[in-house]
């Protein structure tokens, strides 16, 4: 038994294989990387069984995946990342950023696998050209076989003449690989396809493939995100269609093209040219309308096709994938391989669970706040400031009571009937109607489950809503339902149908949505900041996308002015105080010297006070003999004079005489 545990951990061991993938922080990197980081290395080999092959709801969840987490046999992940700044994924055993070709070659040649995915970032391909050629050099140091898979794009189709000139229906298959011709921006993708074929021809250590995608739709990201952004906005009437649409874009879900390249590892195929896309025919038409339909405004508007450029969320590389027309079908992956699809009818089968993921993956979820309480309380200016904060539609009561009054105009409107069974034709639209709106109840069902839905219940005293109307301009009171009058009454009506038995708070307790309750008079704030800072803290942060460039643009200029406004004024304060200081020191000083000038005259005084005394003493008793001392002195001229005048003061001294 003991013996038998030691194999099949050999076994194990054994199949663990270490991917690199460059650009772990792209989109389609991303998300192969994250489904290989959960997929067994070797499952794809076993068949598919038909409960595997049922749809599961839960199915377009990828596990989550941690390095320090990983479930046993799975692949390992290794691969470069485009900025330092971004974090490195959490299904990924190592990345690295800006280092050496000396330094990622030691790197690639650890691996057993090598992946290059040159969809998205047309700089990669020099890059997948260098590390196919270099570990071609490396052959001969190999100790076991290698497989380096070329991620590209069936762009390098898009000029390929039709099979049958007089059936333009017939799809290209992996066959035909050889009489494809390319779009001329893809010059560089179809010189690396060739090069990665060309240098895995008859080498047993060295298998090269090339995986040519269709356009990559599904979880977070790809081409489709513009106008997934454009249609969740709601910002626009139509959601645009480039052309006359009728286009034909070969397509696959992103992780459908990640159970294609699981397999290529799996099964090392003698088939070297694959190509992903998945099973539908969609035109660019029925990609914007099915979008339009399932999160936008329904409808679409077809613009000219210069018009794409003007989109910022859009390449050029990315405009040339939505305006190619290509049918493409897949041979080799649907006959070989053991795929678990995604979304193998395609996009518009699956866009609701394509449109489930994409909410998950970028955290959206839809926010709906209905605002109740008396008249004058502050509904409206308090939906307004939440709706452009949750970026919602200010649903306004007046207007959708308009609207509700002209549809049902527009309904009990007589109908004329013509001739040739017109009334036939009108059962069946009404009939549509029918199914139309049991579809939208029905979707409005799903979102009472999954969305949220916030009831905010504001109240305030009688006296208090009476007291700010009466405070209300008469600018504002005028044309209103605020004239005294009026708002009485209303205020009695809301008060006599809004009973503590009888409310419309009762009916979202039944479906356990349970009120925020915000008394309005108690906060005693007459411009509701208070009011709004709380419901902001009970709904939670914005569940939408993030700033726009021009929003980015804009909050960029605030944040600048609000800082220039700072520095100004701190420079101000500092310049005040500099200036209170220098005053101060000024005054100080005067006041010193002043009080110094004091001291010294008051010195002076006391000074001549006390000479007096000295100084008559020295008139009446020194004096006299020192001018005759002087005057004797300059009779006599003596050799010394200052000893002469000593010894007579000293001789005549008035006291010792």
């Amino acid at each position: 038994m003991a013996e038998e545990e030691v194999a099949v951990r050999t076994e194990k061991v054994k199949r663990i294989q270490r991917v690199f993938i460059n650009l772990l922080d792209s989109y389609s990197s991303r998300n192969i990387g994250k489904f290989l980081s959960t997929s067994v290395v070797g499952a794809s080999l076993e068949e598919i069984t038909e409960e595997e092959e049922k749809h599961d709801e839960d199915k377009s969840a990828v596990p989550e995946a941690s390095s320090a987490n990983l479930k046993e046999g799975t692949f390992q992940i290794v691969g470069t990342l485009s900025t330092l700044e971004t974090p490195c994924p959490n299904f990924a055993m190592e990345t690295y950023y800006a280092i050496s070709r000396e330094d990622l070659l030691m790197h690639l040649l650890e691996c057993d696998v090598i992946i290059y995915n040159i969809t998205e970032n047309p700089q990669q391909v020099e890059e997948a050209i260098w590390a196919v050629s270099a570990l071609n050099e490396e052959i001969s140091h190999f100790e076991k076989r290698k497989v380096f898979i070329l991620v590209s794009t069936v762009m390098t189709w898009a000029r390929s003449k039709p099979l049958d000139p007089g059936d333009s229906e017939i799809p290209f298959t992996e066959e035909d690989y050889r009489r494809r011709k390319h779009h001329p921006n893809f010059l560089d993708h179809i010189n690396a396809e060739k090069l990665v074929l060309k240098l895995g021809k008859k080498v047993r250590k060295f298998a090269t493939y090339v995986v040519a995608a269709g356009l990559q739709y599904g979880m977070e990201g790809g081409i489709l995100h513009a106008f997934f952004k454009l249609a969740w906005s709601g910002e626009v009437p139509a959601l645009p269609v480039f052309g006359d649409g009728t286009n034909v874009i070969p397509a696959i879900h992103v992780l459908d093209l990640a159970g294609v390249i699981q397999n290529v590892i799996d099964h090392v195929p003698k088939f070297h040219y694959l190509v992903a896309v998945d099973e539908s025919v969609h035109t660019l038409e029925d990609f914007v309308k099915c979008i339009s339909k399932s999160t936008g405004p329904g409808k679409i508007q077809k613009v000219p096709k210069e018009n794409a450029f003007l989109t910022k969320d859009l390449t050029q590389e990315d405009i040339d994938h939505l305006l190619v027309n290509l049918r493409m079908e897949t041979l080799i992956v649907k006959e070989n391989f053991n795929i678990r699809w995604f979304a193998q009818a395609g996009f518009v089968e699956n866009i609701n669970s394509i449109l489930k993921e994409y909410k998950q993956s970028r955290r959206l979820l839809p926010i709906k706040i209905c605002i109740l309480g008396p008249p004058a309380v502050g509904k409206s200016s308090i939906a307004e400031v939440l709706s452009k904060y949750y970026k919602l539609h200010h649903i306004k009561l007046k207007d959708v009571i308009s609207e509700a009054i002209a549809k049902l105009e527009a309904i009990i409107t007589p109908k004329h009937v013509g001739e040739g069974g017109e009334e036939e034709g009108e059962e069946e639209e009404e009939a549509e109607t029918v199914e139309d709106a049991q579809e939208f109840l029905d979707g409005i069902k799903e979102s009472l489950e999954h969305n949220a839905e916030f009831v905010c219940s504001l109240d305030a005293s009688d006296e208090f809503l009476k007291e700010r109307v009466m405070n209300l301009p008469e600018s504002i009171v005028a044309g209103t339902h605020y004239s005294q009058g009026q708002f009485l009454r209303a205020l009695s009506s809301y008060r006599d149908r809004n009973t503590e038995d009888e409310t419309v708070l009762n009916y979202f307790d039944e479906l356990e949505i349970y009120p925020i309750h915000i008394d309005v008079g108690k906060l005693e704030d007459a411009q509701n900041r208070l009011a709004i800072k709380q419901l902001i803290k009970e709904i939670g942060e914005p569940r939408n996308y993030g700033l726009t460039d021009e929003e980015k643009a804009e909050e960029e200029r605030r944040a600048a002015e609000e800082r220039l406004a700072k520095e100004a004024m701190e420079e101000a304060e500092r310049q005040h105080k500099e200036a209170a200081e220098t005053a101060e020191k000024i005054a100080r000083w005067e006041e010193w010297s002043k009080r110094l000038e004091e001291v010294k005259r008051e010195e002076k005084e006391l000074l001549e006070a006390q000479s007096i005394p000295l100084r008559n003493y020295l008139m009446t008793h020194v004096m006299p003999t020192l001018m005759q001392g002087l005057n004797e002195c300059c009779k006599v001229r003596p050799d010394d004079p200052v000893d002469f005048l000593a010894e007579y003061l000293f001789k005549n001294n008035p006291e010792m005489q």
